[in-house]
């Protein structure tokens, strides 16, 4: 498929290491130096620390620490790139910037703080039992309050909120993050994950388990019912969401053909909260429900 969607106007091939796991780039890599081009890699998802950044073959590796992200700074970004010349046009580009506004940086911090109120387990369940009763969707007040910007924008105004050099207090925010990494944290998360996806009873239920270096930033499973599931779920105090505000999937276009399983599991892909924090009898419900659901059953099918 990689093949057939190069052309000859292809300059680059950005690859996108989705949910906390990387995928092997040797392919990728082989490709790109036979045609000739440069490979870009998003570790968006996929950041392991900052002596992770830069230990890879690619041209370019591009960490963002947004809202959801691991050692979330709030925004910014860290990119690596391989090429000095390229490092230095890239450096005399962004100085003919404009620096970011504060107050966009203060408003966001308020933001943040109103979503760690609303996000303790009284105050969530409240905004959820609301949402239900009024018949709206809990997912997507969520996903606009973490979205980076905003879902109808033109491309002008996109564009003109990326051309900003950071503010000092961002930059601050983000070195700090850095230095003061915790690396058990990641190391416990990972482990979660690990665990949870060892008791699930259908392994292709989880897509990217064969994914290198995983840390679970996300934790997906793919069902039938996703609406069900995630129902079965909230019944039992687990918010889960089919909601993503930047995966989706790109048809093909006559050259070469659609992709029919990330289709698949798009169309039933569930995001669990599997966190190290969760309590173990949290874990033995959701392996319950997942597993059910997995297979078309329903849970009391599933206990007889």
């Amino acid at each position: 498929m990689l093949e057939a969607a190069l052309t000859s106007r292809t300059r680059v091939v950005l690859v996108a290491h989705l949910f906390g796991g990387r995928m092997d780039l040797e392919f990728v890599l082989r490709l790109a130096r036979e045609r000739g081009l440069l490979v870009a890699e998003d570790c968006a998802q996929a950041f392991q620390g900052p002596e992770s950044i830069g230990n890879t073959a690619a041209d370019v590796s591009m960490y963002s620490f947004g809202i959801l992200k691991t050692s979330t700074a709030l925004g910014g970004a860290v990119l690596r790139v391989r090429d000095k010349g390229k490092l230095q046009r890239m450096h005399e580009i962004q100085e003919k910037y404009p620096v970011q506004h504060r107050n966009l940086h203060a408003r966001k911090l308020i933001k943040v703080l109103g979503i760690l109120v609303v996000s303790r387990p009284n105050s969530y369940g409240l905004l959820a039992r609301s949402c239900a009763l009024i018949g709206s969707d809990l997912d997507a007040p969520v996903k606009d309050v973490v979205r980076a910007y905003p879902a109808c924008e033109t491309q002008d105004a996109f564009l003109r909120r990326l051309r900003r050099k950071p503010c000092a207090p961002l930059l601050a925010m983000l070195s700090r993050r850095l230095r003061t990494f915790d690396e058990g944290r990641l190391a416990r998360r990972a482990l979660a994950g690990a665990r949870f996806a060892d008791r699930l009873r259908l392994p292709n239920a989880h897509p990217g388990q064969r994914s290198l270096a995983r840390t679970h930033w996300l934790f997906p499973v793919v069902v039938p019912d996703p609406e069900a599931l995630i129902s079965g779920l909230r019944k039992h105090g687990l918010d889960a969401s089919q909601a993503t505000s930047s995966i989706a999937v790109v048809e093909g276009n006559g050259v070469y053909s659609s992709p029919a399983g990330a289709r698949g599991m798009m169309s039933g892909v569930v995001f669990l909260p599997v966190y190290p924090g969760l309590p173990e009898k949290d874990f033995d419900v959701m392996e319950d429900l997942v597993n059910a659901h997995a297979v078309g059953e329903t849970l009391d099918q599933a206990a007889s």
